[in-house]
């Protein structure tokens, strides 16, 4: 019988450069998206597929994001004084009980192999999922769990693939198909970011993986890749030939909040999801756009 996958890793040791000046201050995982941090819809999506082990690779000056897991008696306590029960609520489902989360420390910025390389110890032998938190999904089944599904029934690795405009293609890692089979994908080759016009296809490797324990073996080899880093595609497509990679299309929105105009997108997406919110922020898009409209 295939092991369930049960732990996730969830890289966040990069400085959020692109986030300045308020990555100065406050890590980029826990930027607010509507009302909740991003790193919340990473945890969300995790639990929903079965995750029971958090592990974070963080870095100096992550200690608001380990903070925010924790339990806050006290403001508990004034919310409880108040009767303010739904926000208490609210509250309690962001704390993480002990031994449920770990904190790995990635003491030079390698890479995003090098990050998932950190916590080999806390990951033994089972398959792992990885999640990358500037990759906000939203879909009506977590896009996580939609993998873990298709992985019950293919084992070996597994990537989430969405389809690129070709000048975007040198942006992401691109999987070379060897066969289609509509959501699911087997694999010839990934290449990480193609020159302009080389890439093998339009299908983009994104924030979600699933991969078995010799990925980690792989990344012992600590080869440098593309930009000089040590790149988890190289590791994960080493396995093509063993256990075997699979690309799976998946059902949902994909947000990068890792840039500011996705982040934006993704506000305001998530902002007319919300009941409370809709019709008002609806209102102000109108009139925003009649006013530019208007201005032409």
């Amino acid at each position: 019988m295939r092991n369930k996958v049960t732990k996730a890793i969830f890289p966040v040791a990069g400085l959020g450069t692109r986030f300045l000046p308020a990555t100065k201050s406050v890590p980029k995982e826990i930027m607010t998206l509507v009302d909740r941090p991003l790193v919340q819809y990473a945890i969300d999506e995790a639990r929903a597929a079965g995750i029971k082990e958090f592990i974070f690779v963080t870095s100096r000056g992550k200690g608001a994001l380990e903070d925010y897991f924790d339990h806050a008696p006290q403001l508990e306590q004034e919310l409880k004084k108040k009767g303010k029960d739904k926000l208490l609520e609210v509250l309690k489902s962001t704390n993480m009980d002990s031994g449920e989360i770990a904190y790995i420390r990635q003491h030079k910025a390698l890479g995003l192999g090098h990050a998932v390389w950190c916590a080999r110890r806390l990951i033994g032998n089972e398959p792992f999922a990885v999640m990358l938190p500037d990759d906000v999904i939203a879909a009506d089944k977590p896009c996580l769990q939609q993998m873990v599904e298709a992985y019950e029934e293919t084992g070996g690795n597994m990537v989430a693939a969405m389809e690129v405009p070709a000048d975007k293609a040198s942006s992401y890692g691109i999987l070379d198909v060897k066969e289609d089979m509509g959501s699911m994908v087997s694999v010839r080759a990934m290449v990480e970011k193609p020159k302009a016009g080389e890439a093998p296809s339009n299908l983009a490797v994104i924030g979600r993986y699933i991969l078995s324990p010799q990925v980690l073996r792989n990344l012992n080899k600590m080869k440098s890749g593309a930009g000089g880093e040590i790149q988890l595609t190289d590791a994960i497509a080493d396995e093509i030939d063993g256990e075997g990679v699979y690309g799976y299309r998946f059902n949902g929105r994909r947000y990068d909040c890792g840039s500011k105009a996705g982040f934006l997108q993704a506000t305001v997406a998530f902002g007319l999801e919300r009941e409370e919110l809709r019709d008002d922020l609806e209102a102000y898009l109108h009139e925003v756009v009649a006013a530019r409209k208007a201005a032409e």
